[in-house]
């Protein structure tokens, strides 16, 4: 097993994304504690299993390091000494060695120098890390200048200031629905079943794809690994490339303060950026917090000149060691402004820091209360001057009343105006997964996160909803205007750590369209279970009815395979588009449920930018629809699903 005695807390932030990446547990090692809630249980367990193996393997690798030797064979006796242990094995988030090979000798030296690996390499000379950079990768860099760029566009096709259809920000509108209306669409309901593969390209050095993207003046723009790509929406052909000090973990979000139109995005750092949409040149960098463990995970939201930034962490992973003093981090949004950056208003979800010290259950010390993370982009009601912000649980005893709940703050000031909270007492993290549970909560679970943003849809008579969806499996709405009075309440799965609603449904005006992700491992182990998760339900906007479903594409025979629809939906008239960590990327009719067009996306791809590219999960964003075509990211592996690394656009008229 792992040596444990490399401190979490000390380890500098770019590290932060790559722990997530681990050593395998012995057999057996699952909690079986029958205090805990029996819903969702076994799905916590298995997820929390899977990310435990993620997780600590960088102790592994930092004893593994540590062992080279002064006088090993260059590249191949380096890499058996010092990095086999981990990178031979099969877990989630740990990139073997033939994906290592993928990857240009320039990015693994950097990796190991100043990126996510900086911690384990320490141990290794400036020689050893040379040559094991050397032996493992490819000659050939990158390349992110104009000139060095694969498949460069031409001067013809500069990207314009306006005037093409656009997709802008998460949810396609500041009020979060994911429609995309049929004059920006240029897609019809029945010309969807003819959608053809127009262009594909590769984006090097990646495995995971999950920063949607945003379309604007004929351009596509778009974070892979930490490279920032802009794309001539029509060919694929490359505008240009910028790349940023972390991985890009948010989607693209585009907005025009003072007439210049400006990219938004955050990292796997914390950091949140502003980019020249038309040239890649940076405007301004953010950090969004103080506290280590701090991510931008939901798209930023730009509106009248300011931004809104979610703040979220991997706190709750951290956890997981017993030396680990949890927790402390509270989640957050920021407003800035968006010219320059500067800080408007942050306002957390916890109201005091963690400075409360109490023993739980099990003797151990920790801090609290914590958490209330936001995962997932704010909504703006400009009717009543307010943002809707939905949070996860609290990582720490105390839970508050500000957990699983949805936030509205005013736009101006950022001062809570009122919440509602949809599961009192939800304090939970990974270490709960554990048998020791050192620093699990009292109330252990059972982690029913709101990952979906608001959604704020028009009702009849002058009425309105907001609509949120939830891990639970369970879909709310209530009204904004009575402070968050409920009015229905549907239930479309099972829910669990990985279940219910993750990234967010879609609604066209009449009905609400949930995927459901469920997705779930085979008993005792962390591989995914083929037959469980799944399922697209339509809901009416007026009652919550369930007005149809869709069955999940199978996985038939195919490995490292979940049925599992976890990635945001997104509809058009007439249309509504799921993709599935299968890879499958279907479209259904919004009116009955009809299956239209099925395209399975896992397989090799030759590309416009003649980079290796193969497709793999769907998941987190959502497909993105304008001027008559489909834009969709394949591939993600955070949990052994299928790696990828490929966007494709589709169109009736294809290549």
């Amino acid at each position: 097993m792992c040596d444990d005695s490399i401190h979490l807390a000390g380890l500098p932030k770019p590290i932060f994304s790559s722990w997530l990446s681990k050593c395998v547990l012995p057999d057996g090692q699952v909690d079986s504690d029958p205090s805990h809630p029996p819903n969702g249980a076994q799905m916590r367990i298995a997820f929390s299993a899977a990310v435990l193996s993620s997780l600590l393997v960088f102790t592994c690798c930092g004893k593994a390091l540590a062992a080279a030797q002064d006088d090993a064979a260059p590249g191949a006796a380096v890499y058996a000494k010092s990095c086999s242990t981990c990178h031979d094995k099969t877990v989630p988030r740990m990139p073997p060695k033939a994906v290592l090979q993928q990857r240009t000798a320039a990015s693994i030296l950097k990796t190991l120098n100043t990126g996510v690996m900086k911690q384990e390499a320490s141990a290794l000379t400036s020689t050893e890390r040379n040559q094991v950079a050397q032996w493992l990768g490819r000659k050939t860099a990158l390349g992110l200048d104009k000139a060095t760029l694969a498949n460069p566009c031409s001067a013809a096709a500069a990207p314009s200031a306006s005037g093409s259809p656009a997709w802008t920000s998460w949810g396609g509108g500041i009020e979060n629905r994911r429609f995309q209306p049929a004059g920006a669409a240029s897609l019809a309901a029945a010309e969807a079943g003819r959608l053809k593969l127009k262009w594909a390209f590769g984006v090097p050095e990646v495995t995971a794809l999950r920063s949607q993207p945003a379309i604007y003046g004929g351009s596509i723009l778009f974070g892979g690994g930490s490279v920032l790509f802009s794309l001539d929406a029509a060919t694929g052909c490359t505008h240009w490339a910028t790349e940023l000090p972390a991985a890009v973990r948010s989607g693209v979000a585009i907005g025009s303060p003072a007439g210049k139109p400006l990219a938004f995005l955050g990292d796997g750092a914390g950091n949140v950026y502003a980019v020249d949409a038309a040239t890649g040149n940076p405007a301004w960098q953010v950090h969004a917090d103080v506290h280590p463990a701090a991510v931008v995970t939901g798209t930023p939201l730009y509106h009248d000149g300011r931004l809104y930034v979610p703040v979220s962490s991997i706190e709750e992973f951290l956890a997981m060691t017993p030396r680990y003093a949890c927790c402390t981090f509270r989640g957050s949004i920021l407003a800035l402004d968006a010219s320059s950056g500067k800080v408007l208003w942050q306002t957390y979800t916890v109201d005091r820091g963690a400075t409360e010290a109490r023993v739980n259950k099990l003797g151990t010390p920790s801090k609290g209360p914590s958490g209330a993370a936001i995962w997932s982009t704010p909504t703006i009601d400009t009717a009543a001057h307010l943002l809707y912000a939905a949070t996860g649980d609290n990582y720490s005893d105390p839970a508050t009343d500000s957990s699983d709940a949805v936030l509205a703050l005013a736009l101006d000031t950022g001062k809570i105006e009122w919440s509602r909270q949809f599961r009192a007492g939800d304090a939970f993290n990974v270490s709960c997964a554990l048998p020791m549970a050192k620093n699990c909560p009292d109330a252990a679970g059972p982690d029913f996160d709101f990952g979906s943003s608001p959604m704020l849809l028009p009702l009849a008579g002058g009425k309105r909803a907001l609509i949120l969806a939830q891990k639970s499996g369970a879909v709310y709405a209530i009204d904004p205007d009575e402070r968050g009075k409920p009015l229905w309440q549907a239930q479309v799965g099972q829910g669990g750590a990985l279940g219910g609603v993750e990234w967010g449904p879609a609604s066209d005006g009449e009905r609400v369209y949930a995927a459901v992700s469920d997705e779930a491992f085979l008993p005792m182990s962390i591989v995914l279970d083929p037959a469980k998760g799944g399922g697209l339900f339509a809901l009416s906007l007026k009652t919550g009815e369930i007005v149809w479903s869709a069955p999940p594409s199978p996985c038939a025979t195919r490995v490292r395979c979940s049925p599992a629809q976890t990635a945001a939906v997104t509809a058009i008239p007439g249309v509504v588009f799921s993709g599935s960590l299968n890879g499958h990327i279907r479209a259904f009719a919004g009116v009955d449920g009809k299956l239209l067009w099925d395209y399975d996306t896992a397989h090799d791809f030759k590309t416009v930018n003649g980079v290796a590219a193969h497709g793999g999960s769907i998941s987190v964003a959502g497909p993105v629809v304008a001027g008559g075509t489909v834009f969709v990211l394949s591939g993600y592996d955070s949990f052994g699903e299928t790696p990828g690394n490929v966007l494709l656009a589709f169109s009736v008229d294809g290549n």
